[in-house]
């Protein structure tokens, strides 16, 4: 079952981790590096294809008050994205470390999407969700996958 559907959780944000399509990970890889990151992450619902490649997974951090539906894609619909970010990119002032990231970029037609999501608490109250789980979760499947992390609201490359 997806967050979307979970009304103890909100739809925060969705980040993208992109990559070639040759460097999809199987999904024990994905489940191996997530629980990697300690017994504070409860993951649920893996699905993977025929292959055993890496097709979804939901991941719940308690302590964080926030929550993960990590979901890959591939094809045409990636490489249009991957177009979009690097025409945006491109005229922007970038350091030599993004213009590397540009240029690897430049090779991916997979993507993972990440969507966060923060645990309602208590509608009146002040923010408890702490996206320190995203972060480290972005790097972790950028470096298993050889791919680039993107905030999409910023259009920032991480």
């Amino acid at each position: 079952m997806s967050l979307f559907e979970d009304d103890r959780y909100r739809w925060r944000e969705t980040y993208f981790v992109l990559f070639r399509a040759s460097d999809r990970p199987l999904a024990a890889a994905v489940e191996r590096t997530l629980r990697e990151m300690g017994g504070r992450y409860e993951i649920t619902e893996l699905r993977a294809d025929d292959q055993a490649r890496f097709e979804s997974l939901t991941m719940l951090s308690p302590y964080d008050y926030a929550a993960m539906d990590i979901a890959y894609l591939g094809g045409d619909d990636v490489r249009s994205h991957v177009d979009e970010i690097m025409k945006e990119l491109k005229e922007s002032s970038l350091t030599k470390q993004e213009k590397a990231k540009l240029k690897q970029l430049s090779e991916c037609d997979a993507r993972f999407d990440i969507y966060h999501f923060e645990q309602v608490v208590d509608e009146e109250e002040d923010e408890y969700l702490d996206p320190g789980a995203l972060l480290i979760v972005l790097e972790r499947l950028a470096q298993l996958a050889h791919g680039v992390s993107i905030d999409p609201q910023s259009g920032a490359l991480m």
